[in-house]
């Protein structure tokens, strides 16, 4: 046994001292995350409710190919990162934001996704919770979080991006569903850079399914919170209301109540619950 592995060694050095890596294509490699996280617009007095968006971080390139166009956070991965370092750094130059963790999107490799020649996206979700502040830097000019509007018109899915005066448009074909994602097909690149609207929206499609299994909506939220507080980051994200009772019913198992209790004014004590 000794011999052969040995014999196997030589083999595989010999092999590998041949190998010429040249002789296949390296397209470069790249990030981008699509980080989201719910922001609520409350009412002119207690007896007003809140309006809750969920919102996507956006930032205005400062370079050429589509300078001074909205996109996604990202960039290339450099030597000795992994892709997820690369991530990591890459939302943290851009916006000023760490997010805690990130999951995977999927890859996206369409041999003209960018025009600057054979680029892979390695395509990464994340949820922030906590108020940071953005701060745009390296190769963006600008960072902001921008409204979430995703609707079936019946001739297409329409993906709308809002943030005070500047609205995104474009419009995707739904193509399949396989393991919570579904995948699209651009039908036009809106004013969107790259292909990002397609990142967008199957990262969309993810986070609604996921949501569907109670799962990812407690990272919207901090470790301790209400039950109204979640039911309104379920509403957001699915995009329809539910019945108190029937939710809180269909979420028992998920969570357990602590021994405290939050107070505003004009409300009654609410318990606040946490993740089990």
């Amino acid at each position: 046994m000794r011999e052969k592995y040995i014999l196997d060694n030589l083999e595989e050095k010999d092999y590998l001292d041949k190998y010429n890596i040249d002789k296949y294509d390296r397209p470069s490699v790249t990030t981008d995350i699509v980080a989201f996280k719910i922001r609520s617009q409350i009412g002119d007095t207690y007896r007003h409710n809140s309006k809750s968006n969920l919102s996507v971080l956006l930032i205005k390139r400062g370079e050429h190919p589509f300078k001074d166009m909205w996109a996604l956070p990202g960039g290339f991965l450099r030597k000795g990162e992994t892709i997820e370092e690369c991530a990591y750094r890459e939302i943290k130059e851009e916006s000023g934001i760490l997010p805690v963790s990130l999951m995977p999107v999927g890859v996206f490799s369409e041999p003209n996704r960018d025009p600057r020649g054979r680029i892979i996206s390695n395509a990464y979700l994340s949820i922030i919770s906590d108020e940071s502040v953005l701060d745009a830097g390296t190769d963006a000019v600008d960072a902001r979080w921008f409204d979430v509007s995703f609707v079936d018109t019946g001739d297409c899915y329409k993906l709308t991006l809002a943030c005070d005066d500047i609205v995104l448009t474009t419009c995707l074909k739904k193509l399949k569903t396989v393991f919570k994602k579904t995948d699209f097909q651009l039908l036009d690149e809106g004013n969107l850079a790259f292909d990002h609207g397609r990142i967008i929206a199957t990262a969309i499609s993810i986070l609604k399914d996921s949501s569907k299994d109670y799962d990812l909506i407690f990272d919207f939220l901090p470790e301790k919170f209400t039950l109204t507080a979640l039911q309104d980051v379920m509403e957001t994200i699915i995009n329809v209301s539910l019945t108190p009772a029937n939710f809180r019913r269909k979420i028992a198992e998920f969570v357990e109540e602590t021994e405290e209790m939050v107070t505003g004014a004009g409300h009654r004590p609410a318990k606040l619950y946490k993740r089990k």
